[in-house]
């Protein structure tokens, strides 16, 4: 190998550890969702519309490490920025560039009215976290805010009132997940975690529900979704809960992220998708084992 070439894959295994690239496995499921819901037939504009999303997440990545670079030089001092392995300046390019990108594929998919009405409104909310609302106590409802956006993204210019429902589930359960990410670095008390277990139960059982295009057999599906999202999240919140100092707090929002693959296998299969789901929870093993070599938080 050539000495360019090794640089080169090491910038490429860098900005793939900058944009937290695993996690982005959790983030075509929302624009499933979204579709699904609304009732959309699935193809290339739903792909579209995914890889849209995929930017915009890994948009909001690099413009958090960019902006946490202080921070994270006396926290996460092995953070790409912090180590001086991708400058600040390189980061700020990469999240330019990618929300340029998923813009782009948003209006490419679905026209003038999607990038308008819904990926423009979300590429908005993820800056405005990423630059000033995350510090504040409005950060958890900003990134919320910005997972039923993904969700809503999924509708493209259809009506979204199909996909409301979905939006609200996912945003509801990253609000916890976000809620609790607060308290990776130095622990809490065991209310917190508490708190996101319940609500975990909760939205468990609201996934779980019939909706207008569940059937008997779609809601088994979706009931075996919501059972597995319920599991996942919450074994880890309960570990947390009996113990929650920061190891267990961190495992609990890791958790929380991988979940978000049953979570909206339950909700395709409860929109009349059960064929959607089992990509969505085959995905889950591979997220989990990926987030061993790059942290999805």
């Amino acid at each position: 190998m050539t000495p360019g070439r090794g640089r080169s894959r090491a910038l490429l295994r860098d900005l793939a550890e900058l944009v937290r690239a695993p996690a982005a496995l959790t983030v075509p499921g929302d624009v499933l969702a979204g579709a699904t819901a609304a009732g959309l037939p699935l193809g290339p504009r739903t792909a579209g519309l995914a890889a849209s999303s995929v930017g915009l997440y890994w948009a909001g990545m690099a413009l958090n490490d960019w902006a946490d670079r202080e921070e994270d030089a006396r926290d996460r001092p092995g953070r790409p920025v912090p180590s001086g392995r991708v400058s600040p300046r390189t980061a700020l390019l990469t999240a330019t560039a990618l929300t340029a990108g998923g813009l782009g594929l948003a209006a490419l998919s679905g026209g003038r009215r999607t990038l308008l009405t819904r990926a423009l409104p979300l590429a908005a909310t993820v800056w405005a976290y990423d630059l000033g609302l995350k510090s504040t106590p409005l950060g958890p409802a900003a990134m919320a805010a910005a997972r039923g956006l993904d969700v809503l993204l999924g509708a493209g210019p259809a009506p979204a009132r199909g996909a409301v429902v979905p939006a609200l589930l996912m945003a509801a359960h990253t609000h916890e997940v976000t809620r609790l990410s607060r308290f990776e670095v130095e622990g809490c008390t065991p209310a917190e975690p508490r708190a996101a277990l319940a609500a975990t139960a909760a939205l468990g059982a609201a996934a779980a529900a019939p909706g207008p295009g569940t059937t008997r057999a779609t809601g088994a599906v979706a009931a075996a979704g919501a059972a597995l999202y319920t599991a996942t999240a919450g074994r880890a919140q309960y570990a947390a809960a009996r113990r929650p100092d920061a190891p267990r707090v961190r495992g609990a929002v890791k958790a929380g992220i991988h979940a978000m693959l049953p979570l909206q296998a339950a909700l395709v299969a409860r929109a009349g998708r059960p064929s959607l789901a089992a990509p969505l929870v085959a995905a889950l093993p591979l997220a989990a084992r990926l987030a061993r070599k790059v942290s999805p938080t």
